[in-house]
């Protein structure tokens, strides 16, 4: 049983890695242009509507 348990350790050690591997990859990644065009309307939208 205790050998079961330090390979599952192993893989969910693998897998945190590769998530933080991607989470880190995701952050650094510029916003598209369009994105931020988006995000900027939405903001526009709720300011108007809460100044009705």
């Amino acid at each position: 049983m205790g050998q079961e348990s330090t390979d599952l350790l192993g893989v969910s050690s693998e897998i945190g890695r590769k998530l933080k591997q991607y989470y880190d990859e995701l952050v650094s990644d510029e916003v598209p242009d369009r994105f931020s065009q988006l995000l900027s309307q939405l903001e526009a939208a709720e300011t108007a509507q809460k100044e009705d």
